[in-house]
């Protein structure tokens, strides 16, 4: 047990190294400050959204790397496509793309922290451009390591 853990903690280091080291100009066109404070959810208030039998259960997207998704991701989350780039994108419309704009969608990512990710912003973006309209985007801080999986939140793995 140990050593998956270890596994995992390098995991999300090799991944934010990655996502630091990411363009400045890229970054700052896929800020985070994008997205209005009302759309954002805490982690706590998905687990809580998730676990209850009465509230309409959203569609969970994994928009960042597929190796982060296939060592940890939310139950019943879909990975998405890293949305930072331009073929992630294409994937997300593509996944997206003939259901109801008013579903009920939330978006994450966890590679880094919230301010250097460059998959939210442009998912998020995406879905409003497509006329989404009931989109939410959990604030993971400093990345999904750290501000989900260890605090004992449910995970899957694989896929």
């Amino acid at each position: 047990m140990r050593y998956a853990l270890n596994r995992f903690a390098a995991a999300f280091f090799v991944l934010a190294l990655v996502c630091i080291m990411s363009s400045t100009a890229h970054a700052q066109a896929s800020s985070t400050s994008q997205i209005p404070a009302a759309d954002l959810l805490q982690p706590s208030e998905l687990v809580q959204i998730l676990k209850s039998s009465t509230e309409v259960k959203p569609l969970v997207l994994q928009v960042g790397s597929h190796v982060l998704y296939a060592q940890a991701h939310i139950p019943a989350s879909e990975y998405a496509g890293p949305a930072g780039q331009a073929a992630g994108l294409r994937a997300l419309e593509g996944r997206v793309g003939k259901l109801d704009r008013n579903l009920f969608v939330v978006l994450y990512c966890g590679c880094c922290p919230w301010g250097k990710c460059p998959n939210i912003a442009p998912a998020y973006k995406q879905l409003r451009s497509l006329g989404f309209t009931h989109i939410k985007v959990l604030h993971i801080a400093d990345n999904f390591g750290t501000d989900w999986v260890d605090k004992g939140y449910p995970i899957a793995k694989g896929r």
